[in-house]
């Protein structure tokens, strides 16, 4: 069952290519399915569901979409464009500048992908800059100051190097950031390179949108030209709306970041806070929710849940081991990694792959080396469309371009899974 959980995935994708075929509606019942013929109750395949996920994105998107509705979005997005003299360049970095920071100071890397995605794909809808660029930069960025001393996969790789008694140098934590970072600039610089021959990141300067402030909803503009003595109490209840929004938006950050709050209901709660205070149609807020994401990204996590265990990743990990030198074998365990990684948790990969490093590290390679090198190999394939963080990306695009970039993230996650556990391993594995 196992091997026909892998066989059913394949033709779960292949079938996108199939007219009016829709992945979402199909991932629930192929759960349901492949659970039946193995003897899974559909209480057992619904206990899959990532219930979190759900809490993640519906609380982030119903948030920002608060903060579009009442235009505090667009004036925070053409801020950052004066910001950087309207520099088109250095606005496309600003996702990778935020996400590397979040997560450099402890923040989950879903917590910071919920915050980053949105202003990633803002900034891209706005000022011309492809969705897979700027997604790309925010997420790299993420994975550029995961390994920080202070972040979960820095602390988690020290931890388990000591307990695999790997004798790990004092060094260590920093060479683990140095690495992250370095592989965050190099695959940040490739992708703006790229942008910048291809038009996908636009040349030259932009002038910021003119913002007008009786785009707040709380504001009654029922007459197209308002009376002189009217602007000034418009413009005090715009101001008052983009007051509320950026306060709720920093106290979401702050205690995600700061206190370990769970963002998505922090999220919800504010969005509520907003949509009472700004007197904001509630159907407005909740058609803006990307449902038929929650419901692909939601369908497709319960079945890798289903594969997981049915033990069809462990399969895939028995297929791709191989004895040979240090290196060869550090190679064929950062496959291991980014293969599973793929569709699976990184973190959860990362600490089950590490027990295989040990006897790497007898064979003559480097341990600090190789524990960078599956590290990173666990986590370059995160951009793709079947795991929180694709859902995240995905939702946080605007509707019309969420089929396009779906392909593209499915494409970038497929050459990530070839080219990412290879360039850890070259590039890390002497370390």
């Amino acid at each position: 069952m196992a091997d026909v959980s892998v066989i059913v995935l394949i033709a779960l994708f292949a079938a996108t290519l199939v007219p009016r075929f829709n992945l979402g509606l199909a991932a629930l019942p192929a759960a349901f399915l492949v659970g039946l013929a193995a003897d899974r109750t559909a209480d057992e395949v619904t206990a899959f569901f990532p219930s979190d996920f759900f809490v993640l994105i519906v609380g982030i998107t119903a948030l920002f979409a608060v903060a579009q509705i009442n235009g505090t979005l667009d004036w925070l997005l053409d801020g950052m464009l004066r910001l950087v003299g309207g520099r088109v360049l250095l606005v496309a970095l600003v996702p990778f500048l935020i996400g590397a920071v979040l997560t450099a100071v402890g923040t989950l890397p879903a917590a910071a992908t919920a915050i980053v995605a949105p202003i990633a794909l803002g900034l891209a809808a706005r000022y011309g800059i492809s969705p897979l660029v700027a997604a790309v930069l925010g997420i790299t960025g993420i994975i550029g100051g995961l390994l920080s001393p202070l972040a979960v996969y820095g602390t988690s790789a020290r931890q388990l190097g000591d307990k695999l008694h790997l004798d790990l140098p004092d060094s260590a934590p920093v060479s683990f950031f140095v690495g992250g970072v370095v592989i965050g600039l190099v695959v940040a610089t490739g992708c703006l390179l790229i942008g910048l021959r291809t038009g996908a990141v636009p040349r030259g300067r932009l002038a910021p949108t003119s913002q007008t402030d009786s785009a707040a909803p709380v504001l009654d503009d029922s007459q197209s030209a308002p009376r002189e003595e009217n602007r000034a109490e418009l413009a005090v209840s715009a101001r008052a709306a983009r007051i509320l929004t950026v306060v709720c938006l920093l106290a979401v950050v702050v205690l995600s970041v700061g206190f370990d709050v769970n963002i998505g209901y922090l999220g919800l709660t504010a969005a509520v806070v907003q949509q009472l205070a700004l007197r904001l149609e509630p159907g407005e807020i909740i058609s803006r929710i990307p449902w038929n994401i929650v419901l692909l990204i939601g369908g497709l996590l319960t079945y890798v849940g289903l594969m997981q265990d049915l033990g069809a990743f462990t399969r895939i990990s028995d297929l791709l081991r191989i004895e040979g030198s240090g290196m060869l074998s550090l190679l064929v365990i950062c496959y291991i990694a980014g293969v599973t990684s793929f569709a699976a948790s990184s973190i959860a990969v990362f600490a089950t792959t590490m027990p295989l490093v040990p006897a790497v590290v007898a064979e003559g390679a480097s341990p600090v080396g190789a524990v960078l090198a599956v590290a990173l190999a666990s986590i370059l394939v995160d951009i793709n469309p079947l795991g929180i963080t694709g859902g995240l990306i995905l939702g946080a695009a605007r509707p019309e371009d969420r089929p396009q970039l779906f392909r593209h993230l499915l494409t970038y996650g497929v050459v990530s899974v070839v080219v990412g556990p290879a360039l850890a391993c070259f590039a890390f594995g002497w370390w």
